[in-house]
């Protein structure tokens, strides 16, 4: 099988605008993050996907795989389907651009997940355990079925901890994404959903459509860079 990853790289995010051009450590957030996810040597191929010319130079520039989208994308599995229509490959792994701490053995588990051939989009997941991310929106928190399934992705606290004397595990979605490529064509080709609008969750799209996500548990994968608050975290991880 032919794997790819795919690095969706938009510059105005809305929560933090060009955050992926922020300085952490002795290089940019996008630049740990192509540069970790290509040190895993897992993949034929890495490229990042961007609508930014200042990306497209950040990458391109330090000897690496860029490519620009030619169209205006509503979410990132949308920017890189965009790049991979016309590409032949198996399976294709979006790797969100904030993520700078990426690993070899959580996405090495991701990919096993399609020795089974009835997954078709697989995730991850790592435990929550302080209260304030629980409770925090801008931890997206997902819950499973026994087979390890995603029954619901949501900013709410899910679930619910109506009996406080039963022991609850919450669990915080990864933005990690692997795709087998018809599923990620398929994605594109079906409108936005009413719950993934409500949320902004764009994973929902696939529960919407009754397209089951595998959902593997990972160990801590460090900090997304969702906000000026965040990089300071990472900073500080980094730093360890």
């Amino acid at each position: 099988m032919k794997k790819i990853a795919m690095i969706p790289a938009r510059y105005a995010a809305t929560r933090f605008p060009g955050k992926l051009m922020q300085v952490l450590g002795d290089k940019t957030v996008i630049r740990h993050t192509y540069d970790a996810t290509v040190a895993t040597g897992l993949f034929d191929e890495v490229i990042v996907v961007t609508d930014s010319d200042i990306i497209f130079t950040e990458i391109t520039a330090a000897g690496g795989s860029a490519v620009l989208s030619k169209y205006e994308h509503e979410s990132g599995s949308d920017r890189i389907a965009e790049a991979a229509a016309e590409m032949e490959v198996d399976i294709i792994v979006n790797v969100q651009g904030d993520t700078p701490f990426v690993k070899k053995e959580p996405l090495q588990k991701l990919l096993q997940q399609f020795d089974d051939e009835t997954v078709l989009v697989a995730s991850m997941m790592q435990e929550l355990t302080k209260q304030e991310e629980i409770d925090d929106p801008n931890f997206v928190k997902v819950a499973v079925d026994k087979n390890g399934n995603a029954l619901f992705f949501s900013r709410s606290v899910i679930p619910y901890p109506r009996d406080k004397d039963y022991p609850t595990t919450y669990y915080e979605h990864i933005g990690v994404y692997a795709f087998r490529k018809q599923a990620l064509m398929n994605f594109t080709q079906w409108p936005v959903t009413p719950m993934e609008a409500a949320e902004k969750i764009e994973c929902l799209r696939y529960l919407e459509n009754g397209i089951p996500l595998r959902m593997i548990v990972v160990d801590y994968m460090g900090v997304e860079i969702d906000t000026p608050e965040d990089l300071e975290r990472a900073s500080r991880l980094l730093g360890d």
